[in-house]
């Protein structure tokens, strides 16, 4: 693995994952509660700390670590396995889905195009973590991170968009630096 994308247990970083080919994916919130249920799961059993995130519709942020004697990249490899089967699935199960054969031919598409991968690719490869390492470095990435949803102008506000730690009502519990 490129030094360049590794992570160490316990450094606070700046990831973005993105889905495949920027498909808007996360227009939906049946796909959105899916990647907060992973999430919550990565908290609860996996030493994931979440000190910022939001979920846009092609893409998420966080500002996490891993209290963990492993590694963020890991878990996150774990988290995007886990997460992009339950997302294909529910897309091709979904009888409301009006973009369903066009989604899952995308990522059959996207799927052949490399070697690593059997039938779908839905996830990027790269999380491109950047480790933080001075507060004024870390608040410059939380407040990205929080206004993602209003230079997209899908809200006014950070604490208007449901599925970001600027939310007072967010799903996701979130730390403080």
């Amino acid at each position: 693995m490129s030094e360049f994308r590794k992570t160490w247990p316990g450094n606070l970083y700046f990831v973005t994952l993105t889905v495949a080919g920027w498909v808007d994916v996360f227009t939906r919130d049946i796909y959105k509660d899916i990647i907060v249920e992973n999430l919550q799961y990565c908290q609860n059993n996996e030493g994931l700390e979440i000190y910022a995130y939001v979920i846009m519709t092609n893409h998420l942020h966080l500002v996490a670590r891993r209290d963990h004697e492993k590694t963020l990249t890991e878990m996150l490899g774990r988290f995007k396995s886990f997460s992009s089967k339950q997302i294909l699935k529910q897309i091709a199960d979904n009888p409301q889905e009006s973009r369903k054969e066009w989604l899952l031919y995308l990522f059959e598409y996207f799927a052949k195009s490399s070697k690593q991968y059997s039938d779908h690719h839905f996830w990027q490869y790269t999380n491109a973590p950047l480790e933080l390492f001075t507060p004024e470095v870390i608040m410059q990435k939380i407040d990205y991170t929080h206004y993602n949803p209003v230079r997209a102008r899908i809200v006014t506000t950070p604490e208007s968009y449901f599925y970001s730690s600027a939310c007072p009502d967010s799903p996701l519990i979130t730390l403080r630096i």
